[in-house]
């Protein structure tokens, strides 16, 4: 595991007990530069991940309790009216940090969603006709209960491809859960995390993934699953060429958190659920894992 990926699991793990694969994820997706969706149940460490991550970082950060009267200019900011100067300011929502935790996401109406889609995609806000820029780095980890529909708006498809990688954390095991509840509040030991990177120790990660090699074989291979996925039967919607190119980006930097600086067959394997699974739209009955496995291992490995 490289030295920043090691520092950074070790510190969230202290908090987060139990779940290194958990976090291994949310660290490709930082290093990758994308956005994180957390979808389970309340209670098990989602709003806890997103935090440990942000202070083992030092980086600034935001959460937004989305509820279903939250505005898109409570989110990305608007236009202030100044009585002493008579003029319109633009005042930043608290989209304008380096990670923002969107809670329970899908219990926001559509239009309010729909104010993340610029930020998410090309890391700018547009108010009024002007373009503000966002922080660099910009990271959106959003959560979603999949058990309770009630009060819920299911996140469109375009929004759902925003969305690097989904990740579900689960219950720990008994001999970790004893631990948790035996120790005190998740939440404090958050906010005693001390930083052990930076910003641009994060930056320059980045870049390294940029030249990750990536054989063109593999990326055929990438490209040949998720043309799999639009021609299967249970399927009524396959992955977009951006699914197909975040399966890539994210192998490139699961390559790097393991001290690589090539991708190996296994880095499409652990990921392929992750990066695939939010962006298909199945028949009744079908189980997105099942089909994903089956495609898998019945499309032959490039030599």
């Amino acid at each position: 595991m490289s030295e920043l990926a090691r520092k950074l699991s070790t510190t969230v793990g202290q908090v987060l007990r139990g779940k290194d694969d958990a976090i291994e994820l949310a660290i490709v997706t930082l290093f990758a530069g994308g956005h994180l969706l957390i979808e389970d149940n309340p209670g098990v460490g989602k709003t806890l991940l997103a935090r440990s991550l942000a202070k083992a970082l030092d980086l600034p950060f935001q959460r937004v309790q989305c509820t279903a009267d939250l505005l898109p200019a409570d989110i990305v900011g608007g236009q202030v009216y100044n009585p002493r100067s008579g003029e319109l300011t633009f005042r930043p929502g608290p989209v304008f940090t380096s990670v923002l935790l969107a809670d329970e996401l899908n219990r926001t109406p559509p239009r309010t969603q729909s104010a993340l889609l610029e930020c998410m995609a090309e890391r700018s806000v547009t108010v009024d006709r002007h373009t503000h820029a966002l922080p660099e780095p910009f990271f959106v980890v959003a959560t979603q209960n999949p058990i309770s529909a009630a009060g819920t708006y299911p996140l469109p498809e375009n929004q759902l491809d925003r969305f690097l990688l989904r990740i579900r954390l689960g219950y720990p095991e008994p001999e970790h859960e004893i631990d948790v509840v035996a120790q005190e509040d998740g939440h404090r030991l958050a906010a005693d995390v001390r930083a052990v990177a930076t910003r641009d120790d994060l930056l320059a990660t980045r870049r390294q993934v940029d030249a990750v090699r990536c054989d063109r074989e593999l990326a055929a291979f990438v490209v040949e699953l998720a043309n799999r996925t639009r021609q299967h039967g249970d399927l009524l919607l396959g992955v977009s060429t951006r699914g197909a190119q975040a399966l890539h980006r994210a192998c490139r930097a699961r390559a790097l958190v393991h001290g690589r600086d090539y991708v190996v067959p296994d880095d499409v394997r652990a990921l392929l659920v992750p990066a695939f699974g939010h962006r298909m739209h199945l028949r009744g009955g079908a189980d997105v894992e099942a089909v994903l496995h089956e495609i898998l291992a019945t499309t032959p490995l490039p030599e």
